[in-house]
């Protein structure tokens, strides 16, 4: 499990239309915004990631910087990330299923065509959000069983004026005994 104000594991992948992302020299002012999607099959994050594209700006004004990242093949990411319409958003691929589980993402197992008639892979990584500082540290994580409720971006940016302005700490770091 990630702890708030910790190291997270390191992360790396190959982006849509070439370069590399690396985490730990991604420093963005105030924080990394790292979203693990399910992949090409998953119509729920087709959305989902298009929300994220149109406010990418807006979180770029906060100085967090967002990337876009899962367990499948280039392929079929360049072809996510031309049903998203990534402009603005980095979208990177190749995301090993260990490194996945490394980042506490809950794995799932292939079942067929999805709703949105593409099938699913064998094996691939559950949808997880993390904000994480310039040093490397964690600042807030969402992990997910499930393609659903996942947290909204347009409330996340009011969230962030009020975590800069008030300096606001990373919560959930306490691991001692209970």
């Amino acid at each position: 499990m990630l702890t708030p104000r910790m190291p997270v594991p390191n992360l790396s992948a190959d982006l849509v239309g070439g370069g590399k992302f690396e985490l730990s020299s991604d420093v963005a002012q105030f924080a990394t915004l790292v979203v693990f999607y399910r992949g090409l099959h998953c119509p729920i994050c087709v959305s989902y990631l298009r929300e994220l594209e149109r406010l990418t700006p807006q979180f770029a004004e906060r100085g967090v910087k967002p990337i876009a990242l899962s367990t499948d093949t280039q392929e079929r990411t360049e072809t996510f990330a031309d049903k998203i319409g990534a402009d603005n958003l980095r979208v990177g691929y190749g995301i090993s299923l260990k490194k996945a589980r490394e980042w506490g993402l809950y794995i799932s197992t292939g079942r067929g065509l999805t709703s949105a008639g593409i099938e699913e892979p064998e094996l691939f990584a559950e949808p997880g959000l993390f904000f994480v500082k310039p040093d490397g540290t964690l600042y807030f994580g969402n992990i997910q069983t499930m393609p659903f409720a996942r947290p909204d971006f347009k409330p996340m940016l009011g969230a962030l004026d009020f975590c800069i302005k008030n300096d606001y700490p990373a919560r959930g770091e306490y691991t001692g005994a209970l």
